[in-house]
């Protein structure tokens, strides 16, 4: 089990480059993933996605990137033929008509064509080096989610073992209530009716109806199978999120019918005891994978 918060860095050094890419992830019911990326990038789009993807289920991904290179990614291509050409129409134009030849290096160098910066093809170069960073920085994510998750588990551990011991007291709660309505009822009629004696067929029915309505041993039993599911998929890897929502919602269900069944103050105490520990857990479910 995996939280969605978490923090990933990578790197990668090629001759005078550095590549770093950062990623922040944050929880989202789905894998979304945010980059703007520069231009020297525009290419490793693919890349970013698939190797995310690849580990990362669910949540928001926030990519960051720099890149750090000393040299100036770029060489100087002088056209001689055409500096040539550009000097002897010089001499020409200075013979024929009869002026000083000042035609300079410095203005050799300013026509048109003879000297290009010509940039260095990096495109191959750089989309290796984000396949390394980003795997890298994945990695890094991934075991930050990893250990932010045993966090979690150890806090739905220590709810579900909370609301197991208010589930265990309404067990040992519930079976008396039944019989101390009966008492309460049997007294309440002898004190309006006085020295009439009680229709004990009526009374076992009105008991029967108040047991059959505050029944709650169906809600038990299904709070306790949706308690052991939910344990069990907190111990198991992959995927947990949508499966402890699910439950967190069937838990939810169960506890509320038992608190509208309930008109005993001690059982209605333990009700009130479980939603709260169960509201701790649905928040913390947002942030699991």
């Amino acid at each position: 089990m995996k939280s969605m918060t978490g923090y990933g860095k990578g790197v990668s050094n090629y001759g005078t480059k550095t590549l770093t890419v950062e990623l922040k992830s944050v929880n989202n019911r789905f894998l979304e993933i945010n980059s703007r990326l520069p231009k020297y990038l525009m290419a490793g789009d693919e890349i970013i996605r698939k190797r995310i993807s690849a580990v990362l289920k669910r949540g928001s991904i926030d990519v960051y990137f720099d890149l750090k290179d000393t040299s100036c990614g770029a060489s100087v291509c002088v056209d001689h033929e055409l500096a040539s050409l550009y000097t002897e129409a010089a001499g020409e134009l200075s013979a024929r008509f009869g002026i000083p030849d000042e035609f300079s290096n410095s203005d050799l160098m300013r026509c048109p064509d003879v000297i290009t910066l010509v940039k260095d093809d990096e495109s191959d170069v750089l989309c290796d080096m984000l396949d390394e960073a980003v795997s890298d920085a994945v990695i890094s994510l991934n075991e930050m989610r990893e250990t932010e998750g045993l966090t979690v588990k150890a806090d739905f551990e220590r709810l579900i073992d909370n609301i197991r011991v208010h589930l265990d007291m309404i067990k040992q709660r519930a079976p008396f209530v039944i019989d101390e309505y009966r008492v309460k009822l049997t007294k309440r009629i002898e004190e309006y009716l006085c020295s009439v004696e009680v229709d004990q067929a009526k009374l076992i029915n009105e008991v029967a109806f108040f047991a059959d309505k505050a029944d709650i041993n169906e809600e038990i039993s299904r709070l306790d199978s949706h308690i052991s599911q939910f344990a069990d998929v907190i111990e198991s890897d992959g995927e947990a999120g949508r499966k402890l929502d699910f439950l967190a919602q069937e838990m939810n269900r169960e506890i509320n019918t038992m608190g509208s069944k309930s008109a005993d103050i001690e059982l209605l105490n333990h009700v009130v005891e479980m939603k709260n520990e169960l509201e701790k857990i649905r928040e913390q479910i947002r942030n699991v994978e």
